[in-house]
């Protein structure tokens, strides 16, 4: 049985914040939903780097496990067995990257010390006992992110998966009446061709401004220049690093937010998850901002079209520009945009609400085997 007071331990490759390199929605929705979930039960996050701390971040406790491989790709995909033995101190394990291996071998240890462990997947991969078997079993409960998620990895009537959206801290990503909008688009992610940046580009022109908030990334420096050549004597402004007031104050701002996320990018490659959910989406919205998106992935989940926003084909510049036209000519119909895009991050994406369906996963799948209470 569940206990009543579990003590959750969150696992991720990578902590949001950690470096340049982690700059992401993936490392951000670990953190955020390790966040929330400590001000209802004991909570731990650990996580991986290039050495050991351990902090307090309000009433989360954060811990950072020296990676034993810190090289390469292999920063993304570490590797520390001596986070097997941390385990003995949770009632729920939360692994949130499936395809790693630390993954299963955190999945195997949780079958020995009778610990459920459940996991999300953040859309990568790496080396692991899944290259060899078929691992889902060895997990209690796959909460996946979005409707997407659970069919593209095959979990539709897989009785432990079940989809937890979460992704927005709507107290924090407020509108301010005070503030007035200006004709401006906004941008908010990495610079990769995934991201589809540069059809976005492409359908700006004088009349609209367009400002990108995002990190470049080494291995995709061709592709950030290309988005400079591209924006060359147009209306494009670049911020590779800005201050959380100063996002919050893009996104109220804004005209729109928009996330042009693709499947097949510029340079010819094939991106089967471009995204898994869209946190600056949902962090827009809240923020009474309508968005554009495209028809990809799980991105029509959060957007709805017509009402909260707009989605259009991806790898379409003219279908860009027209939506943003129309919101810029009109707007009072925008503003409502707005209101319903506010309305949908509370009633749908609150990391409270995301919150309550991880217990409640947690303990449908707990109730049904034999847990060990963790001991202090």
């Amino acid at each position: 049985m569940l206990a009543a007071n579990p003590r959750v331990l969150h696992i991720a490759p990578a902590i949001f914040g950690a470096g340049d390199e982690f700059f992401g929605g993936a490392e951000r929705y670990v953190y955020e939903l390790a966040q929330a979930m400590s001000r209802v039960v004991p909570t731990t996050l650990l996580t991986y780097g290039p050495k050991s701390l351990m902090r307090q971040d309000e009433t989360l406790r954060v811990e950072v496990f020296r990676n034993w491989i810190h090289y390469r790709r292999l920063r993304f995909d570490p590797f520390n067995p001596a986070v097997l033995w941390r385990l003995r101190h949770a009632d729920i394990v939360h692994y949130h990257q499936t395809y790693t291996m630390m993954a299963g071998l955190t999945a195997l240890a949780g079958r020995v010390l009778r610990k459920p462990v459940f996991t999300t997947d953040a859309g990568a991969g790496g080396y692991g006992l899944h290259r060899l078997w078929d691992t889902r079993s060895l997990y209690a409960g796959h909460l996946h992110i979005s409707d997407f998620s659970r069919r593209h990895f095959g979990h539709e009537n897989l009785p432990s998966a079940t989809v937890i959206h979460g992704g927005v801290n709507f107290a924090r990503f407020s509108p301010d009446l005070h503030v007035r909008r200006t004709n401006e688009v906004l941008f908010v992610g990495r610079l990769l061709p995934h991201k589809g940046i540069n059809y976005l580009i492409d359908a700006v022109q004088t009349d609209i401004p367009l400002r990108i908030i995002g990190r470049p990334f080494r291995h995709a420096a061709a592709y950030r220049e290309l988005l400079l050549r591209m924006a060359g004597g147009k209306p494009v402004t670049f911020a590779t690093h800005c201050s959380d007031a100063d996002l919050l104050s893009a996104y109220r701002t804004a005209l729109c937010i928009v996330l042009p996320s693709v499947y097949e990018s510029v340079d010819g490659r094939r991106h089967v998850i471009p995204e898994l959910l869209g946190l600056t989406l949902l962090e827009a919205m809240a923020c009474g901002t309508p968005a554009i998106c495209t028809n990809v992935t799980s991105l029509p989940e959060i957007v709805e079209d017509g009402v909260s926003g707009f989605v259009v084909p991806p790898n379409d510049p003219a279908a860009l520009r027209d939506r943003m036209l129309w919101l810029r000519d009109n707007p009072v119909a925008a503003a409502q945009m707005g209101d319903a895009a506010r309305r949908r991050a509370v009633d749908r994406f609150g990391w409270g609400i995301a919150v309550q369906e991880c217990l409640a996963a947690y303990a449908r799948a707990t109730n049904s085997i034999g847990v060990a209470r963790s001991d202090e």
